[in-house]
């Protein structure tokens, strides 16, 4: 396979399951990295490509894939090999893409409150109303999210929502593993459910929330066995972390992914 073309942010969690995918499989690939804080994913030229202005979107052989849930699948199915994440079995198979949409819905959308509060705030904060509202509004799916925050962040009534919401996530895991068997939420085999779950624990563990896992002994096994995996390191090259980036978080960064 080749002509992979991933358009990402190297900090970006969607990006992140799709990185790690191409690097399972070994599938060489171009990468375009945009500054989503400097507004690359609302330029002409990539909305061209992909009009919901968000990354990643993934260009193979002429064929435009976005939406990471989507472009982890499609990767699957056009290179199974060496490693395939899909299980055979169709009942299998639906549990996986359950849990996908599980993720999709609970930990991957909560983990926006906390990333934008303790981690793009100051940014936010330092900007004029005016600016802050063309920033907003520029966004085709994120406008209503941004005006939310605002320049004062999201209330502790919020923040403690989706903290909540991310606990649930994280007893959902350990219910899955224990049923399964594990290692994985589905039981030995590692499957996109892992994959599309993993960037939102690395992201909570760069705030400096791993500990709110620990008490969960199914789910911290899960956390270090996917960072042991062959693509964990490639796929969180420099730059990856919101602490390498924010100086305001370097205090968290022994508790994160590195």
């Amino acid at each position: 396979m080749k002509n992979f073309l991933l358009y990402n942010a190297p900090p970006s969690p969607c990006s992140q399951r799709v990185r790690f995918v191409l690097n399972a499989k070994r599938l060489p690939f171009e990468e375009k990295k945009l500054d989503l804080l400097a507004g690359d994913q609302l330029k002409p030229e990539y909305l061209a490509l992909n009009p919901n202005g968000v990354v990643p979107t993934l260009v193979h052989e002429g064929a435009v894939v976005t939406d990471s849930s989507v472009i982890i699948e499609y990767l699957d199915e056009v290179a199974p090999d060496p490693e395939r994440f899909t299980p055979s079995e169709p009942a299998a198979r639906a549990h996986m893409r359950a849990l996908m949409r599980f993720i999709d819905e609970m930990p991957a959308a909560a983990v926006r409150v906390p990333t934008f509060n303790l981690a793009f705030l100051p940014r936010f904060a330092a900007m004029s109303g005016a600016e802050f509202r063309a920033f907003a509004e520029s966004k085709p799916l994120r406008k209503e999210f941004m005006l939310a925050m605002g320049q004062k962040g999201f209330p502790q009534k919020e923040m403690d929502a989706a903290l909540a919401r991310l606990r649930r996530s994280y007893e959902r895991m350990d219910a899955e593993i224990a049923k399964s068997g594990g290692p994985w939420l589905l039981g030995a085999q590692l499957t996109l459910a892992d994959i599309a779950l993993m960037p939102a624990l690395v992201r909570m563990a760069d705030l400096g929330r791993k500990n709110d896992w620990k008490d969960l002994p199914r789910v911290e096994r899960w956390y270090e066995a996917i960072r042991v995996h062959p693509a964990f390191k490639p796929t969180y090259y420099a730059g990856s972390l919101l602490s390498e980036r924010f100086p305001h978080l370097a205090a968290h960064r022994p508790s994160a992914a590195a």
